[in-house]
């Protein structure tokens, strides 16, 4: 069983997780439970920081009781290890404080004094941030520790580590790219690696991008094993995929079938097979603060058309069953409200259903910046 601490937004993180692995359970406000043996690659999930193997579970306690657990069981178990191990420890849904985390670390290094090395990585917050825990390459190597303790609503579990998310590689494949284009917007990494991964295409897959941009969905879902299909109105934007996906494959050195051409979502004839499809729409119109009603009203009238227009243009060409992950806007007032399209209440008018999710409620999975006035809803469908 491994846990996962979730991203700034667990609610999409974790329907991620169940469209990955199925039996998913909420543990806590900031993690989930994923009940499998196999080895979960963290790299491959976009909405997770932090992934662990259970290696405990108590019944509910202070972290005092959790903290002396941990000291008796590691100052046995590395009690003859040679070598130096280094060590992080994150607590997670406690009422404690960074000093008492980092404690915990102190008592189990003067318990191990004179057997083996300890170096603990000093707690500035109660859990060691994904930056920190990533540049000391924790959960990479058996001398490279990070415990996750997380407290969870009817008991607690103790997980070593396996990883945290690549920040620097996240950021290299969106900065670095040799095309990139603001106007058009900027889709993250790890936001398309969740498209994929709530799309869940089985492998081998063709995945297939009708709005690929510069190209962003593409080179994860390369990255993840697909042959990828992009379209896109703008010339433009497909000489930059071509770019970005040239650079992509030389530099990751890695292999899959790439096919893009000029089309417009509205009408384009896609070439079988398309296995899986995951893409960010049109967006319409960026906004600095909230439109008026009646700029309102066009824009998500116009989104809608578009939209709406494109996904019957899809099932029309999709057989039954096939898997679509879309990212659609919705738009947030001043007071914290948002207005959706229309059309997301009724899919079934365009060929589709929803894929029901057993964590999470469609309404829940809005990608949003603080800052940002227009979200994505990502909506999880399939061909009726």
């Amino acid at each position: 069983m491994y846990v996962a601490l979730l991203g700034r937004q667990p609610a999409i993180s974790i329907a991620e997780l169940e469209r990955v692995f199925g039996d998913v359970r909420w543990f806590g406000g900031e993690a989930a439970l994923i009940d499998t043996e196999e080895p979960i690659d963290i790299q491959r999930l976009g909405g997770t920081q932090k992934l662990g193997v259970v290696v405990a579970k108590f019944p509910l306690d202070d972290w005092r009781s959790v903290s002396k657990k941990i000291v008796t069981h590691y100052s046995r178990e590395w009690a003859a290890y040679d070598g130096k191990i280094t060590l992080g420890i994150s607590a997670y849904g406690f009422h404690t404080t960074s000093r008492d985390v980092q404690k915990t670390g102190l008592l189990l290094k003067n318990k191990l004094k004179g057997n083996t090395s300890l170096r603990l990585i000093p707690n500035q917050d109660v859990a060691l941030s994904t930056a920190t825990a990533h540049h000391n390459k924790l959960g990479l190597s058996d001398n490279k520790v990070e415990l996750l303790v997380v407290r969870g609503k009817t008991s607690i579990v103790v997980a070593e580590s396996v990883g945290t998310q690549n920040i620097t590689a996240l950021a290299a494949r969106d900065q670095g790219r040799p095309k990139r284009d603001a106007f058009v917007g900027m889709l993250p990494p790890k936001l398309a690696q969740i498209l994929i991964n709530l799309a869940a295409p089985n492998q081998p897959a063709r995945l297939l991008d009708p709005f690929c941009g510069t190209g962003v969905v593409l080179q994860e879902a390369l990255l993840l094993g697909y042959d990828v299909y992009g379209t896109d109105l703008a010339q433009k934007m497909i000489d930059y995929s071509q770019a970005n996906l040239d650079w992509l494959q030389q530099t990751a050195h890695i292999n899959g079938k790439v096919t893009l051409a000029t089309a417009d979502a509205m009408d384009a004839r896609w070439q079988a097979p398309i296995d899986a499809v995951a893409t960010e729409t049109y967006l319409g119109q960026p906004f600095s603060a909230p439109p008026s009603p009646s700029k309102l009203t066009e824009v998500r009238g116009n989104c809608d058309h578009i939209i709406g227009t494109f996904l019957k243009n899809l099932a029309d060409q999709l057989e039954s069953g096939t898997p679509v992950a879309v990212a659609v806007p919705a738009w947030r007032a001043s007071d914290g409200s948002f207005t959706h399209l229309p059309l997301v209440k009724n899919v079934e008018k365009f060929g589709f259903t929803r894929v029901p999710l057993t964590t999470v409620s469609p309404e829940q999975l809005l990608y949003y910046r603080p800052d940002q006035i227009v979200a994505r809803e990502l909506l999880v469908l399939q061909k009726s």
